[in-house]
């Protein structure tokens, strides 16, 4: 799915969100009612942050023989600001959110005095030169598993969740004057990827050392980060992957093929030519 939107992917009664501009055009096309969809993001992604990747399951009482006819539907139906770039069958035990075995985020800073305008909706913009080295050594501090307690911000519309997270790679990536961090991990708790931005950014800036890192993992104390940082604002944020389990993924015998979108040709010129 590729999304660029504003209010986030979980569902609320008085704001449109993704999850519920999607229920609305699936509603539509299968004529199913919204608590027969069991409509489910694999990420619940913050309000301002973008989704490259996102991915989503519902369920119908009945089978398609094709699947590009419903992909149409739903890309006619929904704002042009949202797209599903691709429909799959899937198999009883995939899960859009428990089948998940890693995801991937990126957060882009634009480092340079002067914002370039193209980037402004995608990119954080930083004035203070950075330092990709000292963020790069900071960055490995988060890689492994840690208990991130630090690092997760109060969720009224979630339970508790386990805060030991596994961070498989945490990159810092120079591109010209854009700063691109790559984060995959099993996990993440809320607001927990802003917050390992947050304070690169002033280690960037060289106004702390990188090992503040694990001293402030070990203290497992929101309190302890918000001495040193608040959360990067979130337009700079995009989930760029969800990586499954790959006997989730296997598609069932005998269902349709996957829909990429139909690609239109025009076979015979009907305008005169002279």
């Amino acid at each position: 799915m590729f999304i660029y939107y504003t209010l986030g992917w979980q569902y609320q009664e008085s704001s449109p969100t993704i999850q519920c501009l999607l229920e609305q055009a699936l509603i539509r096309v299968t004529k199913l009612e919204r608590k027969n969809l069991h409509l489910v993001g694999a990420s619940r992604t913050d309000a301002g942050v973008h989704a490259l990747g996102q991915v989503a399951h519902f369920v119908t009482p009945f089978n398609y023989d094709s699947l590009e006819s419903i992909h149409a539907a739903l890309n006619g139906l929904l704002p042009t600001d949202i797209r599903v770039r691709e429909i799959s069958p899937a198999a009883p035990e995939f899960h859009a959110r428990f089948s998940v075995t890693s995801k991937i985020y990126h957060y882009k800073i634009y480092n340079d005095t002067i914002m370039d305008p193209f980037q402004r909706q995608y990119a954080y913009h930083s004035v203070y030169k950075l330092n990709p080295d000292a963020m790069r050594e900071a960055a490995k501090y988060f890689v492994g598993k840690h208990d991130f307690s630090a690092f997760v911000n109060a969720s009224r519309n979630e339970c508790p969740r386990d805060p030991v997270k596994d961070i498989l790679r945490f990159d810092v990536i120079e591109m010209g004057y854009l700063l691109q961090l790559e984060v995959e991990g099993s996990g993440f708790l809320y607001r927990q990827v802003r917050n390992m931005v947050a304070i690169l950014l002033q280690i960037g800036k060289e106004a702390i050392p990188p090992d503040i890192v694990p001293k402030i993992l070990a203290t497992r104390d929101r309190k302890e980060l918000a001495k040193f940082a608040l959360s990067a604002p979130p337009h700079g944020l995009c989930l760029v992957a969800v990586k499954y389990n790959e006997e989730h993924i296997r598609l069932p015998t005998g269902c349709p093929a996957t829909s990429f979108g139909r690609r239109h040709s025009i076979r015979k010129c009907k305008l005169p030519c002279y």
